[in-house]
């Protein structure tokens, strides 16, 4: 019996999804406007994530919800490790660890991981799905405005095990719809992926504050140009 799960959850998401949009880090982003250094420490957070994801769904893979969205074909891990290599060098797992909201957020998917498996589909929809959607224009955006070549520190957006988006978006869909969850089960489940998106936009808002003082510092130092053109 088909529970319609993939729509609930977009409709029940649209309002989180609209305001993790509208973080400034992400307008700015999704303008071309990316700093390297705040870019790579989204990257070393969402390593933290993903780990943390990928763990749990790998301790839970048996569970009769969360085997329906066992694929590992969608494991960002080993990506986001060859993009941590190229912003950080060989030696990058001595140069990150998580800021304090990405903390809240790993915590939180330990903690259901732990205690309620099932919405661990939440987290994986979350992520998964925005990436697999949107990643081919989010890592052409990052190409141009840091001027990188070939797939240099976008691996993360590469899923090389996956042939055709589309196919495997239906697919997905498909899996998620055909879960055995209860009504109760489904409102948590919605409830969990807002929450998801809530962390989400956390995690992005420390990253504004970075990018607040870059474009202070480049204010001041074009106003700094401009005295010593007139002095």
């Amino acid at each position: 019996m088909s529970t319609n799960l993939a729509q609930q959850l977009r409709e029940g998401t649209t309002k989180s999804h609209s305001m993790a949009e509208n973080v400034s880090f992400v307008k700015s982003f999704l303008g071309g406007v990316v700093d390297k250094k705040s870019y790579r420490k989204l990257v070393a957070n969402l390593f933290f994530v993903y780990v943390a994801i990928e763990e749990e769904i790998e301790k839970n893979k048996d569970h009769i919800a969360v085997q329906s969205i066992y694929f590992p074909e969608l494991y960002r891990r080993s990506s986001l490790v060859e993009d941590l290599e190229y912003y950080y060098g060989l030696d990058w797992s001595s140069h990150v660890e998580p800021s304090l909201a990405t903390q809240i957020y790993v915590d939180r998917i330990h903690t259901v991981g732990f205690s309620q498996p099932e919405l661990l589909i939440a987290h994986a929809y979350t992520r998964y799905m925005g990436d697999l959607s949107g990643g081919q224009i989010l890592k052409k955006i990052a190409q141009n405005a840091m001027n990188l070549s070939n797939d240099l520190g976008t691996s993360f957006y590469n899923f090389k095990s996956i042939e055709d988006d589309t196919v495997f978006k239906n697919l997905y869909r498909d899996s998620l719809n055909n879960i055995p969850l209860n009504n109760q089960q489904i409102e948590e489940i919605i409830a969990e992926a807002n929450i998801s998106f809530n962390l989400n936009m956390k995690m992005f808002q420390e990253l504004n504050s970075n990018l607040i003082k870059i474009m202070l510092m480049l204010f001041l130092n074009s106003i700094n140009n401009f005295r010593k053109k007139l002095s």
